[in-house]
């Protein structure tokens, strides 16, 4: 599903076939989640393939490996440069790219000693998450941020949302929204959410979310387009029933909800403020330009 024969990766210091790439069955990520990564896009645009956001994930990934003590050095830059280089060899322009930094065997419960760096990628065209979604309301929250790092994109941080995600799926739903730690609404297992009522905006406060490259993407389109937008906690009362809802994230990019909690929010995507943003958001991942269009009232 992700490589064949031919695909090539980069792995500790080498381009290589992906078959052949080999990690270690002591190494420290793998038996404790010890981690870090990050979910980029690239894309055909008119000016060739371009990377969204380059700059911005991979100083996120420096960030991450830094908060949690894996020893890590190479800059952006170089990051960029490896990853062009992935996607050339592979032939991708519309890719979905996954960096990992990986640590070394160790079984102690103690800082990383050493860190490979791993980059591979795979042809994406589609979102992982499609239009008109139905969520519930999790009962997983979101870790206490006293005990996590959530700033940082951590692998086993992720099995909070695989059994979020798991048990929407379970009881009927296509996707999970999980409340932070006092209650209120965070995020989705891997996308930012917003809701909108009586022409307004509104998504969760940073302190109990990973506040993601999408959504700050979303939040300069909405200053760029005048929509009016609102960063604040928020029970997931006041969400339901709402005029529209989306979430937003790198794979996902601007993804309609349908309802919460089987209430469906009220309007018509297509005269939704999320529907001028989807629109916004693709244009700018295509380096196209994007002239806001009127909703009807």
């Amino acid at each position: 599903m992700y490589y064949g024969e031919s695909t090539v990766v980069y792995f500790n210091g080498a381009f290589m076939k992906a078959a052949d790439a080999k990690i270690d069955l002591y190494g420290q990520s793998l038996h404790y989640g010890y981690a870090v990564f990050e979910g980029i896009r690239s894309y055909d645009t008119a000016n060739g393939t371009r990377i969204f956001k380059a700059k911005e994930h991979y100083d996120r990934l420096r960030y991450s490996a830094e908060v949690m003590g894996i020893p890590f050095n190479t800059s952006t830059e170089e990051l960029t440069d490896l990853t062009y280089e992935v996607l050339q060899r592979n032939g991708f322009s519309d890719a979905y790219i996954r960096p990992v930094i990986l640590c070394s065997p160790n079984m102690s419960l103690s800082k990383g000693k050493e860190s490979y760096l791993a980059i591979t990628a795979w042809e994406w065209t589609n979102g992982y998450l499609s239009n008109q979604m139905r969520i519930m309301t999790s009962s997983y929250r979101r870790p206490n941020p006293t005990g996590f790092k959530i700033n940082a994109k951590v692998s086993g941080h992720y099995v909070n949302s695989i059994l979020a995600c798991q048990e929407a799926k379970d009881n009927g739903y296509d996707e999970a929204l999980l409340l932070d730690i006092e209650g209120n609404v965070a995020e989705g297992p891997g996308a930012n959410i917003f809701y909108e009522k009586e022409g307004v905006l509104y998504t969760p406060a940073t302190g109990n979310i990973l506040p993601g490259i999408t959504r700050a993407t979303v939040l300069g389109l909405c200053e760029s387009l005048e929509i009016p937008v609102v960063e604040k906690k928020f029970k997931p009362e006041e969400m339901r029933g709402a005029d529209s809802a989306f979430f937003c994230g790198t794979a996902a990019e601007v993804v309609a909800l349908e309802s919460m909690d089987n209430i469906p929010f009220t309007q018509s995507w297509e005269n939704s403020l999320g529907s001028i943003l989807q629109k916004a958001y693709k244009a700018s991942v295509l380096e196209k330009a994007y002239k806001r269009e009127t909703i009807e009232a």
